[in-house]
C-alpha cells in the first residue's frame, strides 16, 4: 500500500507531457489535400491563348491530295489540271467554358490566425488546385469538348483480349503515327500494361521528363491520370474494371490536340485563371471569386486515338 502511495505522489509532483505540450513550440505543416494529383496532362498539352474566347478549326475537305497536280517530263503534250482547294463550309468553333468557385474568409480569422501560414493564401491555393483538378477532368470527359467524346470513329480500337498489351499500344501508334506525343492512362491501366510487358519479358524503359519518371513504349511516354476513369470511378475498389487509353499528338504546328484558355484576363493569377476580391460584407467576411476558362480542340482526326474497354484486372503467377 505504501508503494502505491509513493508512485501516486511522484505522478502529481512531476511535470507531465500533457502540461508541457502547452508551452512547446510544435512544428506545423501546410494543409495536406490528398486528392491533388500532378496534373501531367495540362503540363504536357500545348496551350493556346485566345482573345475572344472562340477558336475556329478550319479544315480542308478530305481527299487523296488537296489538289490534283501534273507529274510529267514535258508539259507540251499534257494538260495541267485546274481547280482550287476546297474548305469545309461549316467549321467547328470551340467556345471556352468557365469553372468557378467562391472562397469566403472571416477577416477576424485572417487577422488572428495567419501565423505562420497566411489563412487567405492557403484557402486560395487549395481552391486553385481544386479548379486545376476539375480542368484536367473536363479536358478529358466534358460532354462538348472532352477528348474522349471527340475521338473520330476511325480512331477507336478495341483491345484484343481485354488487358492492354504491347500489341494494343502498337495499334494505337499506327493510328497516331505522325509524331505522337504521349499516351494517357489511368494508373490501374498503366499497372495492367506493365504486367503484360513483364509476362512477355519486355519491360518498358523509364525516362525522366519535366521532373517526373514515366514509363515509355516505343519511346513515347505513358502519362498517368486518374481522370481517365475505371468503371466511372477515379479510385475503383474492385480488382477488375474497364477504362480507356489515349494516344495524343499535341501542338498547333503539328495539327494536333491543343488546350485553350482566355488570355489577358483581368486579375489574372495564372494561365486562364482570374482571382477577384469581391469585398467584405457587414459581418466582416471577405469574399474571393475564382474563375478558370478552358477548352480543348482536336485539329485533325489522326491527332488522337483511343484504346477502348481496357481491362485492368488481369494478374499472373510467375515462375
Amino acid at each position: 500500500m505504501a508503494k502505491e502511495t509513493e508512485n501516486k505522489s511522484v505522478g502529481i509532483n512531476a511535470l507531465g507531457a500533457k502540461a508541457a505540450y502547452n508551452l512547446a513550440n510544435i512544428t506545423k505543416t501546410k494543409p495536406q489535400y490528398g486528392a491533388l494529383t500532378p496534373k501531367w496532362l495540362t503540363k504536357f498539352l500545348e496551350f493556346k491563348g485566345l482573345e475572344t474566347g472562340i477558336y475556329r478549326v478550319n479544315k480542308v475537305v478530305e481527299g487523296e491530295t488537296p489538289l490534283d497536280v501534273l507529274c510529267s517530263q514535258t508539259k507540251k503534250s499534257d494538260i495541267i489540271p485546274e481547280g482550287f482547294i476546297q474548305y469545309e463550309t461549316e467549321p467547328r468553333e470551340y467556345v471556352l467554358n468557365s469553372i468557378s468557385t467562391i472562397i469566403n474568409v472571416d477577416t477576424a480569422v485572417e487577422d488572428v490566425y495567419s501565423a505562420p501560414y497566411d489563412q487567405v493564401q492557403e484557402q486560395l491555393g487549395l481552391a486553385i488546385e481544386s479548379l486545376r483538378e476539375r480542368q484536367e477532368s473536363q479536358l478529358i470527359n466534358n460532354d462538348d469538348y472532352g477528348l474522349l467524346k471527340n475521338v473520330a470513329d476511325s480512331q477507336r480500337i478495341q483491345t484484343r483480349n481485354g488487358a492492354p498489351t504491347p500489341d494494343d499500344l502498337d495499334e494505337l501508334i499506327s493510328k497516331v503515327w505522325k509524331e505522337p506525343s504521349f499516351f494517357l492512362a489511368h494508373p490501374r491501366a498503366l499497372a495492367a500494361f506493365e504486367r503484360e510487358c513483364t509476362k512477355r519479358g519486355v519491360p518498358p524503359v523509364v525516362v525522366n521528363i519535366a521532373g517526373g519518371n514515366f514509363l515509355t513504349w516505343r519511346g513515347i511516354p505513358v502519362v498517368p491520370t486518374d481522370k481517365l476513369l475505371v468503371d466511372g470511378l477515379k479510385n475503383p475498389k474492385s480488382e477488375s474494371g474497364k477504362t480507356n487509353i489515349l494516344l495524343i499528338r499535341t501542338g498547333e504546328a503539328k495539327r494536333g490536340v491543343i488546350g485553350l484558355f482566355q488570355a489577358g484576363l483581368k486579375n489574372e493569377h495564372s494561365r486562364g485563371l482570374s482571382v477577384r476580391f469581391r469585398g467584405i460584407d457587414d459581418k466582416g467576411v471577405a469574399s474571393y471569386l475564382l474563375s478558370l476558362y478552358c477548352s480543348a480542340a482536336i485539329l485533325a482526326d489522326d491527332a488522337i486515338a483511343v484504346l477502348e474497354d481496357v481491362e485492368v484486372g488481369e494478374y499472373y503467377d510467375y515462375d
